[in-house]
């Protein structure tokens, strides 16, 4: 599992910590299969961003390539921008806020992250099979090469 240096934000040590624990947990467990391709896995993953969509490069366990499977990042920009707003909210928030407005704004900040994952399973249906687990951990990754801090 590899993320695209160039489509990363910088110097954002939240955002730095919620990418390296999203692959972790991606690489102890996920439910990832090609849809149409006869092979089970494991699979070697690259995620970048080009021409406004987001790529994932799906190799076999020696590297070699299967599929690209691109999708346009527009059904996700609103979301997206929603996700960064909470988030912001959110890491203000537990320096100087009472539990029960951090709750508040987890409860709302985690909402938009299920939402997302969910349009990123519909976007990748027919193309890759993900569990919800899967997709939120894949948007989590999404959204770090968006943050431009």
């Amino acid at each position: 599992m590899t993320l695209d240096e160039a489509s990363l934000g910088r110097d954002n040590s939240e955002v730095e910590h919620e990418r390296e624990v999203a692959i972790f947990d991606l690489l102890e467990k996920n439910k990832f299969k090609l849809e149409g391709h006869e092979g089970t896995g494991p699979y070697t993953l690259h995620l970048s961003l080009a021409d406004n969509r987001l790529v994932f490069s799906v190799n076999d366990a020696e590297r070699a390539p299967l599929q690209h499977v691109m999708l346009s990042l527009s059904p996700f920009r609103r979301i997206v921008k929603d996700y960064f707003l909470i988030c912001d909210s959110y890491y203000a928030a537990i320096k100087t806020q009472p539990a029960s407005k951090i709750e508040a704004i987890d409860m709302g900040r985690r909402g938009l992250h299920d939402e997302g994952s969910h349009l990123l399973m519909e976007r990748l249906r027919g193309k890759i099979a993900v569990d919800i687990a899967t997709a939120r951990r894949l948007f989590t990754l999404l959204c770090a090469l968006h943050w431009k801090g």
